[in-house]
């Protein structure tokens, strides 16, 4: 009997500890979608959908966004590590601000700039590394 109530316990357990992981995951893609993620993955659909003759351009567009589940799963895994639920809840929180949605309406561009200058800096420290060489 005691083995039986011990199962039990287990499986009840596992059952809740598993709702919660489907709750911080489904609050993990949220924020996701909040940040911007889920625009630009539409974006890039549409940009490589651009190469796809009209003809087969629904049927594409169909099987491009049934890839969207597992890639939203694969990057809830990499901030469900990083982050905890509750921080989860909270970056949802400040993204569903007017100051989180204009950083993510930015994002993109900013991060597109900052790599820019970030590239031109490396080109400028590598020629002074080259001059430092001689």
């Amino acid at each position: 009997m005691k083995k039986i109530l011990l199962v039990c316990l287990c499986l009840a357990m596992f059952s809740l500890q598993a709702q919660d992981q489907t709750a911080f995951k489904n609050e993990t893609v949220e924020f996701l979608k909040l940040t911007g993620a889920g625009a630009a993955f539409e974006s890039a659909i549409f940009q490589i959908g651009m190469m796809v003759p009209e003809a087969n351009k629904e049927a594409f567009t169909k099987e491009a966004n049934g890839t969207l589940a597992g890639l939203y799963d694969k990057m809830a895994g990499i901030y469900m590590a990083e982050f905890t639920q509750n921080e989860i809840k909270q970056l949802v929180s400040f993204y569903k601000t007017d100051l989180g949605e204009k950083l993510a309406e930015k994002q993109l561009s900013l991060m597109q700039t900052a790599m820019a200058h970030g590239q031109a800096w490396g080109l400028e420290v590598q020629a002074i590394a080259q001059k430092h060489s001689k």
